[in-house]
């Protein structure tokens, strides 16, 4: 399980041990929510899984209304990747995900939840507002953040876009769409929940990109698993 190499200050995991700890790790969580169920009784609970994008930006109401529910909840809220919300399921850790795409299993039953519409997201500037269109011409590829949502909108992108002309910032999370969005050339295709709240938080302009892209992309960003 372990290794001690000679003259090494510390010992190291095998393959083998790295699997054992990740298992005694879920055992672990495991035997806490059995000691949290056994003090609380017949309380209520629900472990919700689901994806950094559609966790921050679409189910907080839900998460509020759950809060607010009587009588009382226990939440748990995972944030997981699509292939760990899917695991977690099977291992029956989690009752319900929400993710961005289906995998196909034969123990897990999954449910489309929402499509939404992509838009283009830049700092507002003088001459830019809500409701407009921009041609996608206009739009240079190195200006780009880029966000990869799924494969649909991979292939639909390559399709306007030069794929050997990628965007200098690649980024797999929209939480951090703030910190690199902040010269008026740049730009970021984003679901339009997504867009709608970057507003909020600063100064942003959420527009359409003239053309098919954005009608023929609509992104599905909800699939249910339980």
């Amino acid at each position: 399980m372990v290794e001690r190499r000679k003259g090494a200050p510390k010992i190291i995991l095998t393959p083998k041990g790295e699997n054992f700890f990740s298992i005694a790790e879920r055992w672990d969580a495991l035997w806490r929510e059995t000691q949290i169920l056994q003090a609380s009784g017949s309380q209520l609970s629900l472990a919700i899984s689901a994806a950094e994008s559609i966790s921050h930006f679409v189910l907080p109401p839900v998460y509020r209304m759950l809060n607010q529910h009587t009588p009382s909840i226990r939440l748990q809220i995972r944030t997981q990747h699509t292939q760990e919300a899917f695991d977690s399921i099977e291992r029956r850790e989690m009752d319900v995900a929400f993710v961005v795409r289906e995998i196909v299993s034969p123990s897990v039953t999954v449910k489309p939840f929402f499509t939404e519409e992509m838009m283009l997201l830049r700092l507002a500037v003088s001459g830019r507002q809500a409701g407009d269109t921009v041609e996608m011409e206009e739009l240079a590829a190195q200006d780009e953040v880029f966000i990869n949502w799924n494969r649909k909108f991979q292939f639909r992108h390559d399709q306007w876009w030069d794929p050997l002309c990628p965007s200098r910032v690649h980024l797999d999370t929209a939480g951090l769409i703030t910190t690199f969005l902040k010269d008026a050339r740049q730009w970021t295709i984003v679901p339009a929940s997504i867009g709608a709240h970057m507003m909020r938080m600063g100064d942003f302009v959420l527009v359409a990109l003239q053309g098919t892209f954005c009608r023929s992309c609509r992104l599905p960003r909800g699939v249910i698993a339980f």
